[in-house]
């Protein structure tokens, strides 16, 4: 652009252009080419003819429509525009620079493997040489190592070909620095048991940190069964028991896996027998938690059942006890039998040395087990002797072995030394794949038991049997999970399960929300799959088609769904029902409200709420009344990885994170102090209620769906009256519970036929229960949920014209007139409290009481951990107080203690909170009778409300005065 042409604003303000002199002058100025003389005199006679507009030009001014071809510069199809103004803000670079995000590993193309991809695609075709396993267990127990193991095994070439200090399956880089798993990552290999036949595995790793339980359970959702790691040294930890618990609830396969068991002689140093009764005591305590959670008969863990195998990740040790007897039978020949001497390796049977015969009965006073005598003192000779004097021992005991070390392989250092003996020692991980092959069932034989356990559908509908029989060929229907974020975090690929039918790519599907019901379709989008893949974690597969049983990552579907759903058949004759939404064994309770620091990019911080939200199964983001964008989720490693995402991968953008806040619930302690009445708007209606606490578990039963409000009377009745003593006439009553189907509040019907047409009181029914469910979303207080309150009706006066009692007119009310009567019956606030574990070493002890002290924490158990000199400390902590005590702890304890810390229960808060004697100043501690006051005042100035509770907003004036003649009028009036 001439800048004699325009000025500063970029205005023309060149020669007249009216006239065709100026014209050409202009040009002449510009440019004294005499072919561009002839191509304007070229166009002028062109517009001269046809004054429309040709294709493919070029505008140069757009009152007097100049033209020149563009065809031999731009090619066909173009047309360029010469603009008078910017139509790009000056914010905006012309020219933006390429900005590749780095959040994760880049993905690798198909690498190498001991199988065809070919082959595990057509593995594929085949449900009942398939297996779907979840791995979980506690943080740091060896789970992402024992898959880099299986992994090392198909991948020779590819295997941590970046950095060996990095897990397979931890491709964020997130991951990588803070040296734990966050997402649940799948992986689908081609594995041989020990008769060298191939299976189909896949495995998806789950995180170990108990604040990423969410991942489990979107993973448990997708398995069959469920493979529990163990450190041999920490023994059951928090998690293990969560997870252990949790996949009993979901109806899945348990099996074992004690890993790290070099640590019990290479740290503990522990004799061999005092290991095996290590090993014993660690399976005794997997069995009782079975036996406590479980409600049918499970199967018992033991060696001797093949339902536990025993591994070292990091050297390459997995054996079972019959993959260990098989190592004997390469050196004894077909004659010994390996079956028969592996039930033998385990409990008390002992090999007497001079009748050369397995007894149950010690021969001598010290004599070892037959598992200490087999299978220990050879792991502890292989260690010690290369740890110990690795030059003069280890020729002669690679000979015995029959191994070959080459010179380079001999100098190694004595851990990766080890490691690769073990590797050629005990071969590939074959004792992994027969424990879930003969413990775990396919695809096509649980598929009855996994329909029954998440579909909503009736079970004796056409559909539901296609997907009983796992039909390749039926219906299609698909479960998704989870959101895995692309590599430019523009949109997501959608991790599902093959129920039944075949998915193709490329293929019209209906995508079924979790919001989705046959009586409200609105969750419902017509969409077309894009391209599918195997999901290998560091790389995937594509393929065209997948069909039942197996997982499959899907492209292009993303973005009508949250968190889980249903994808079906476009058009199916039968009524379709969506898979039921996951049920977490925890809360969201850390809550952060989060804005931008600068207002104009609210959009894109918007966008990134909606992207991580779909990124976290738990995560949960709304908008509060006071417009605050606030996060929730279960705890502070939880919420500093959301925000990470926030910052770092999905928006991109500065943002400005409030002081970390807990969710309260409200309730009440005693009954209503009288009967609370509300009167319609239109004073045709009144509405009588009183309010009192619910029984003590009762709330958890509600939400542990124990109970549910779907059962007919009868049942209903029988569950309240034999378990919780109700009246007949009081468990027959039940309208609803609330906020929600599982919400932990009970409304009851307690009027009488002779006070109350139940005719007419039926007829507004749907109304009072949406004004009880109201009430129970945001209470009185500070708008927070109620909990654990029972609501009763006790009487109610309804006009007899359906003009004058609709939704409009019932269904305020009957949320003030809960409000009224939960006022009256002592209201609390409940606060949630963590259950923390706490491992530290004996002389630490002392410093975590006083840690705990100061968080008004209190200690339930205080025990060493067996065979090992650490302390358990198992202890509760309220959630409020809970921020900066891991720092805390680390500080006192010169970093020797690590704690777990998970939501367990909720309790009152000391204080009252409608006490106006407490005068809460700024910046002071205030002692602990004052906290409920401080709490909700706190709550309210954060919401934008007014400081106190005014019982004026929902009483009426007759209602005031009925209160006033009581004598504690004083301690509610706000007026």
């Amino acid at each position: 652009m001439d800048s004699d042409l325009y000025d500063e604003f970029g205005n023309y303000i060149g020669p007249d252009l009216d006239s065709d002199d100026d014209a050409e002058e202009l040009d002449d100025n510009e440019n004294d080419d005499e072919n561009d003389d002839e191509a304007e005199n070229g166009v002028e006679e062109q517009m001269e003819e046809d004054d429309e507009i040709p294709q493919n030009q070029i505008v140069l001014h757009e009152d007097k429509k100049y033209y020149a071809s563009a065809v031999e510069i731009y090619g066909e199809d173009v047309e360029t525009l010469v603009q008078e103004e910017d139509a790009q803000p000056l914010t905006e670079p012309i020219v933006k620079p390429v900005s590749k995000k780095k959040f994760q590993a880049a993905e690798h193309h198909l690498p190498e493997t001991t199988y065809k991809k070919e082959y595990l695609a057509d593995l594929m075709d085949c449900p009942h040489i398939m297996r779907n396993i979840a791995v979980a267990g506690h943080l740091h127990h060896g789970k992402s190592t024992f898959l880099d193991c299986l992994v090392e095994q198909t991948h020779p070439e590819f295997y941590r070909a970046e950095d060996a200090d990095t897990r397979y399956t931890d491709t964020l880089f997130i991951e990588q620095q803070r040296g734990c798993s966050i997402k649940a990552m799948p992986v689908s290999i081609v594995a041989q048991d020990n008769r060298n036949k191939s299976y189909l595995l896949n495995v998806i790793d789950t995180p170990g940190h108990v604040n990423f339980s969410d991942e489990m359970t979107a993973a448990f959702r997708l398995s069959d069964g469920v493979v529990i790691l163990v450190d041999a040294h920490e023994g059951v930890m928090m998690n293990t028991e969560r997870a252990i618990r949790h996949a009993v609830q979901e109806k899945l396969a348990v099996t074992l896996c004690i890993s790290k068991i070099d640590r019990l002689f290479l740290e503990l140093k522990l004799p061999p027998s005092d290991a095996y009764y290590k090993l014993r005591l660690i399976i005794d305590q997997v069995n009782n938690i079975l036996n406590t959670f479980s409600e049918d008969d499970v199967a018992v863990l033991s060696p001797l059942n093949g339902n536990v195998i025993f591994s070292s990740g990091r050297f390459n040790v997995c054996f079972s006890l019959l993959s260990f007897a098989n190592l004997y039978s390469k050196q004894h020949g077909e004659k010994f039998n390996a079956k028969e001497f592996a039930r033998r390796l385990w409990g008390d049977m002992y090999f007497d040395k001079k009748t050369r015969k397995f007894v149950k009965k010690a021969p001598y006073s010290d004599a070892p087990r037959t598992f200490v005598q087999f299978i220990l003192d050879p792991l502890y000779k292989i260690f010690s002797q290369v740890v110990g004097d690795v030059d003069t021992v280890l020729p002669f005991m690679m000979s015995e072995l029959g191994i070959r070390l080459s010179k380079e392989e001999q100098k190694m250092n004595v851990r990766p030394l080890i490691a690769l003996i073990c590797k050629r020692f005990f071969g590939d991980f074959t004792a992994f794949t027969d424990l879930v092959v003969n413990n775990i069932k396919s695809p096509l034989d649980n598929a009855k038991t996994k329909v029954d356990q998440t579909y909503l559908g009736p079970s004796d509908s056409k559909l539901a049997h296609e997907m009983y029989k796992c039909n390749s060929d039926g219906p299609l229907m698909v479960h998704t999970t989870k959101n895995y974020a692309t590599s430019d975090a523009t949109s997501f690929r959608v991790l599902g399960r093959v129920m039944s039918g075949t998915l193709e790519a490329g293929a019209d599907v209906r995508i079924l929300g979790e919001n989705y019901s046959i009586q409200d379709e609105e969750d419902c989008r017509k969409m077309t799959i894009g391209r599918l893949w195997v999901h290998e974690a560091r790389y995937s597969i594509e393929v065209s088609r997948v069909p039942a049983g197996n997982w499959v990552l899907i492209e292009g579907i993303d973005q009508p769904i949250v968190k889980t759903a249903t994808i079906a058949e476009l058009e199916y004759e039968e009524d379709v029902y969506i898979f039921r939404p996951l049920k977490f064994n925890t809360r969201s309770v850390v809550k952060l409200a989060v804005e931008p620091i600068n207002p104009s990019e609210l959009p894109k911080m918007l966008d990134g709420l909606r992207k991580v939200n779909k990124s976290y199964p738990l995560l949960t983001t709304r908008v509060e009344e006071s417009g605050e964008h606030v996060l929730l989720g279960t705890g502070e490693l939880y919420m500093d990885c959301v925000m990470h995402d926030m910052r770092k991968v999905f928006s991109e953008i500065d943002i400005k994170v409030a002081d970390p806040v807990v969710t309260f619930n409200e309730t009440v302690i005693e009954t209503s102090t009288l009967k609370c009445f509300a009167e319609t708007p239109n004073k045709k209606n009144k509405i009588t209620m009183m309010a009192e606490p619910l029984e003590k578990q009762l709330d958890e039963d509600i939400e542990n769906e124990v109970v549910q409000i779907g059962w007919n009377r009868r049942k209903l009745g029988e569950f309240f009256q034999t378990k919780y003593n109700w009246d007949l006439l009081a468990a027959r009553s039940i309208w609803a519970f609330g906020p929600d189907t599982t919400g932990p509040n009970i409304f009851i019907d307690d009027t009488l036929p002779s006070e109350v047409d139940k005719n007419l009181l039926s007829s507004v029914r749907e109304s009072l229960v949406q004004g009880f469910q109201w009430a129970t979303r945001e209470g009185p207080l500070c708008e927070e949920p109620i909990r654990q309150v029972k609501f009763k009706l006790l009487d109610a006066t309804i006009a007899q014209e359906p003009l004058y009692r609709g939704g409009g007119q019932m269904i305020p009310t009957a949320r003030r007139c809960a409000y009224s009567a939960f006022l009256m019956a002592t209201p609390r606030l409940m606060e949630p409290y963590y259950s923390v574990e706490v491992i530290a070493p004996a002389d630490c002890v002392s410093s975590v009481y006083t840690v705990l002290a100061k968080r008004r924490g209190h200690v339930t158990t205080d025990a060493p951990i067996p065979g090992s000199p650490m302390y358990s400390i198992k202890a509760y902590i309220p959630v409020m107080d809970s921020f900066g005590f891991e720092t805390d702890l680390r500080t006192h304890t010169q970093g020797q203690a690590f704690c777990m810390s998970v939501f367990h229960h909720w309790q009152l808060v000391p204080g009252d909170p409608l006490d106006k004697t407490i005068v809460i100043k700024p910046l002071e501690l205030q002692p602990t009778p004052h906290l409920a006051r401080e709490f909700m005042i706190k709550t309210r100035r954060r919401k934008g409300l007014s400081e106190d509770v005014s019982v004026n907003k929902f009483f009426d004036d007759p209602m005031l005065l009925e209160l006033a003649k009581q004598q504690d009028v004083f301690s509610y009036s706000g007026f």
